[in-house]
């Protein structure tokens, strides 16, 4: 993480706040934090805020608020440290791990060491934070996966991936929430709908949020 975030102009009408160059805990605090101050106190003139793993881009109205008076507010501000969020639960996600619902497990469990039952149970024993939403809408991209499962890729991604799905890519988990298609190692399934446009709140998860993974059965995902 910088000692100063970066202030990058992209085009005549936003700015990027760049806080790092690695997907770190101490970064992402700051883009949430940076998020957050700008959506509830930022000044006149901001449009929009999006939040990324590492740096923050506002778009801005130039008639109200000039680049330079984006950058002073910024300047003016310090991001580090823990972001001050409320102690929200984790939200629970049920999963039925491998068969044809996790159809790269086996082959998790032979890159890593592990067998498939530890790769199931140290997958669901960590907590994980939503660093971004991307991709699909309400695909959340989460951190904290245990090193020790971290794996490449697909060389090959598939062209479907089902809605739901859970999969590994590099040192994240992620869920699936229509189906698209996709390159990370999938190792289960979910039926928690994580985009429903007709709620208040469309994406299930947002950045920030904390996340577990529960082990179901085939027969308690049916039900």
């Amino acid at each position: 993480m910088y000692a100063r975030p970066r202030l990058l102009p992209l085009g005549d009408t936003a700015l990027t706040i760049e806080f790092g160059t690695d997907i770190e805990p101490a970064a992402q605090a700051a883009v949430r934090a940076c998020d957050r101050a700008l959506r509830e106190t930022g000044p006149s003139g901001v449009i929009e805020v999006i939040p990324t793993y590492r740096s923050v881009t506002v778009q801005f109205d130039p008639t109200v608020i000039s680049r330079r008076g984006l950058a002073a507010w910024l300047e003016g501000r310090d991001f580090s440290g823990v972001v001050a969020e409320e102690e929200r639960p984790p939200v629970v996600i049920p999963v039925v791990y491998g068969g044809t619902d996790g159809p790269d497990l086996a082959d998790v469990a032979v890159i890593t060491g592990l067998t498939p039952d530890e790769v199931i149970r140290r997958h669901a024993a960590a907590v994980y934070t939503v660093y971004m939403i991307g991709f699909l809408a309400g695909f959340p991209y989460l951190g904290g996966l245990p090193p020790e499962l971290a794996v490449p890729r697909l060389e090959t991604p598939r062209t479907k991936v089902p809605a739901g799905s859970v999969g590994l890519a590099g040192v994240q988990t992620g869920v699936y929430p229509a189906e698209s298609p996709g390159g990370w190692r999938l190792i289960g399934r979910t039926s928690v709908r994580l985009w429903d446009p007709t709620r208040d709140r469309p994406s299930l998860l947002e950045p920030g949020d904390r996340v577990r993974f529960e082990p179901i059965t085939r027969e308690e995902f049916d039900r």
